[in-house]
């Protein structure tokens, strides 16, 4: 099975690059599932309703968060719906939503790390627990890990090293180049990357944010605009094994 999953749509111009991009990718390479992290997809902040069906109506299968999925308050009930959007599985118990969902043979999961950007539960035990406890679970597992630390997404990746088929990182908006195949059979990247405005930063308005760093004043940031990049990773798995042969990164650019 060839698995695409996209790096952190960011606001219109990731919507647009995702409806103009991805049915060409899907066709290129042939690809059967596709995962998009999409919690900047609304205005640069969080998922509505709308955006999270705009990505589904574009070839998305699953939808994944992080720390910015109740940044819009519309979006809570449809995370108790049959929608297929993640919020992360470490969340303490009674918070709104899932963590996880079985799609097409497929097991994603949502994880979202504790270094340096909140205070969460386990995300390490969390997944322990979901591998042991579902008797159901396919032999295709693909974790969307959103973490700010490099060495929590690489401890991750080697601590489920050859019990999932990928542990891909987001949430830093700036792709990795240590996509690999890890020795127990997992795909692994610190992180896939943003989909979204190439002249800006990290998806943002690039003077508005400068201004930021320079008078330490909060305010409100912006989406970049121009030309965006769409960067993605590509995961050949093996269908009974759950192994991965393969990931490639993909990157894209609209015209």
């Amino acid at each position: 099975m060839l698995i695409l999953v996209i790096g952190d749509v960011v606001g219109k111009p990731g919507r647009q690059a995702i409806v103009r991009l991805l049915p060409e990718i899907k066709q290129q390479y042939g690809v059967d599932f596709t995962v998009i992290n999409a919690e900047n997809v609304a205005g640069g902040i969080g998922v509505t309703p709308q955006t999270a069906t705009d990505l589904l109506n574009a070839g998305a299968d699953v939808l994944t968060s992080g720390n910015h999925i109740w940044a819009q308050k519309d979006i809570i009930p449809v995370l108790d719906s049959n929608v297929p959007l993640l919020r992360p599985l470490n969340y303490p118990p009674g918070v709104p939503g899932k963590g996880f969902i079985i799609s097409k043979r497929v097991m994603v999961v949502n994880l979202i790390g504790r270094t340096f950007i909140g205070n969460f539960d386990d995300p390490f035990r969390a997944m322990d627990y979901l591998l042991e406890h579902t008797p159901e679970k396919p032999p295709i597992v693909v974790v969307d890990f959103h973490a700010e630390a490099t060495s929590e997404k690489v401890a991750l990746g080697r601590y489920l090293d050859g019990r999932v088929s990928a542990v891909l990182g987001t949430h830093t908006h700036v792709g990795t180049i240590d996509a690999r195949i890890l020795p127990g059979g997992t795909a692994y990247v610190t992180d896939i990357g943003m989909t979204g405005p190439d002249d800006s930063i990290i998806g943002d308005d690039a003077d508005k944010v400068i201004q930021r760093f320079l008078t330490q004043l909060p305010h409100r940031l912006s989406v970049g605009k121009g030309k965006a990049i769409l960067n993605a990773v590509l995961v050949s798995v093996d269908d009974i094994t759950g192994r991965a042969f393969s990931i490639e990164r993909i990157q894209k650019e609209t015209d």
